[in-house]
């Protein structure tokens, strides 16, 4: 098979993005996997968010509102929704159809479903990579995971904004400060808030527990926000959007968006070596160094043939 030319990729041609996709999962090490991603990871050009919370919270409908809201905007959008896998195949359960009503010829919208395999932090193994790709091509990408906990947080790892989903009635808001999830979000969203009284005492719940931690006070620029959303009547997508594009724009104009890339891409490089090499690897390894701007990718090929050598 040929090399998955860059310029097909970022010019939107879904099929081309398939296969690169597919050769991240079966050849993520060789030379010219290396040299798309690099490419890919040297001109990011939209916003990863990434979408979180409780099975069962309403979070594949609520991405499905947000897309069409985004792509009648003329938006486009990538999606990774990070399944469970099946014990048998290792593959994912859902399937992406299933999951979210998109229309398969729009060629503005591309979603991907990923299985979690062992990951308990919610997202596959692949995932950076993929995201690294879909950012290059287009104006946002959404990460889906499979839920949350305390061992499942490291989506803001891989994003530059975190929604995270609430359900009136269900709890979620006080599993949220026990499993000490209230640091992570930029925005709460209550699912559902058709259903009135519960939907605002989510709200007001989701509020006190940001007010009690300090995570809801402006710092940096930005306050979490913590939104009433209905895929049914619509109510809220447009302020969810809205304050995803504020946090965005505030992040970029504070200079931390590239530093935060920076330092998930050395997140993502430290992970890689550990999962490929183990603890002896990371000891054999020493300090690992990435220069901003410098492909995660790239150092990991560097720091595997010191390792195999």
């Amino acid at each position: 098979m040929p090399p998955i030319s860059f310029e097909s990729v970022v010019g939107g041609d879904k099929a081309a993005l398939a296969a690169a996709l597919a050769e991240v999962e079966r050849a993520p090490h060789e030379p010219a996997t290396i040299e798309l991603l690099t490419r890919a990871y040297d001109a990011p050009r939209g916003q990863v968010v990434g979408v979180t919370g409780p099975p069962g919270v309403g979070k594949s409908t609520l991405m499905g509102a947000v897309i069409a809201k985004l792509r009648a905007g003329g938006r486009t959008v990538g999606v990774i929704a990070v399944d469970p896998s099946s014990k048998l195949s290792g593959g994912a359960l859902l399937g992406d159809r299933i999951r979210l009503a998109t229309d398969p010829h729009d060629a503005g919208v591309f979603v991907r479903s990923m299985a979690a395999r062992d990951r308990l932090g919610g997202l596959a193994e692949i995932t950076a990579a993929a995201m690294v790709l879909m950012r290059a091509v287009y104006d946002v990408v959404l990460i889906e995971t499979v839920g949350v906990g305390q061992s499942e947080t490291d989506v803001a790892g891989a994003v530059d904004t975190v929604v995270f989903c609430v359900q009136p009635g269900s709890g979620d808001t006080l599993q949220f400060m026990k499993a000490g999830i209230v640091e992570i979000p930029d925005i709460v969203v209550v699912t559902k808030s058709d259903v009135g009284a519960a939907a605002r005492q989510a709200c007001a719940d989701a509020r006190t527990a940001l007010h009690i931690t300090g995570e809801g006070e402006a710092g940096a620029g930005w306050a979490t926000q913590v939104l009433a959303v209905s895929t049914v009547t619509g109510e809220g997508i447009d302020q969810m959007i809205a304050a995803m594009d504020e946090h965005f724009a505030i992040l970029a104009a504070e200079g931390r968006l590239e530093a935060n890339r920076n330092a998930q891409a050395m997140q993502w490089l430290t992970a890689a070596v550990r999962d490929l090499f183990g603890r002896e690897g990371m000891r054999r390894a020493g300090e690992l160094t990435l220069e901003p701007g410098e492909s995660p990718f790239v150092r990991l090929a560097e720091v595997a043939a010191t390792l195999d050598a």
